[in-house]
């Protein structure tokens, strides 16, 4: 081989190399700046569109623990701060002394780390049994899972997967909260 080939071949090597690095690297700045991913899947109740119109006030009720003491305080202290803050990204009224929908559960699930997941993209994740109840009838509305995940180095620890799980919370909120009745910005 001639001097001209194999440096072809070391740049190929290398920037082969080199671009998971980078496209790693780019992922991890993106997800520390919007931080854990929140999803839902509804197993019975209303569905999308307009069910929860009636309602003016979100109320975060119990969620606790079925793990036999395995999830950490921290994920409850934050999840409060999270939900509140999740339903002010998406516009959704929350007025004292609405009719209010409670919103409790429990956590199924929950998973830090591996030092190996960090090698490889580390994969935290949070999974809760959520009811969405009126307050004042007692009546459960809809049921599901509700999922907090992280998959970015920067975003692992409690207070990231409490901040996914109240985006996959407030998520399920949103697709069935009727458009018109959202507040506006000002």
């Amino acid at each position: 081989m001639n001097r001209r080939t194999t440096m072809v071949i070391l740049l190929t090597g290398v920037i082969a190399l080199t671009s998971g690095c980078i496209s790693r690297g780019a992922k991890e700045l993106l997800g520390a700046a919007t931080g854990g991913k929140g999803t839902s899947v509804a197993l019975q109740g209303i569905s999308a569109g307009t069910g929860l119109g009636a309602y003016n006030r979100f109320e975060l009720g119990p969620i606790t623990d079925d793990m036999n003491g395995r999830v950490p305080a921290g994920l409850f202290s934050a999840l409060p701060r999270e939900f509140a803050k999740e339903l002010a990204v998406k516009k959704i009224p929350n007025i004292p002394g609405g009719k209010t929908l409670l919103i409790r559960g429990k956590v199924l699930h929950y998973e830090d780390a591996s030092m190996v997941g960090h090698a490889f993209g580390p994969l935290e994740e949070v999974i809760a049994r959520i009811e969405f109840v009126d307050k004042d009838t007692g009546k459960v509305i809809g049921t599901a899972n509700c999922v907090g995940r992280t998959k970015e180095s920067l975003n692992v620890g409690v207070g990231s997967k409490a901040q996914g799980l109240a985006k996959g919370i407030v998520g399920w909120i949103d697709k069935r909260y009727p458009d018109n009745r959202r507040t506006k910005k000002k």
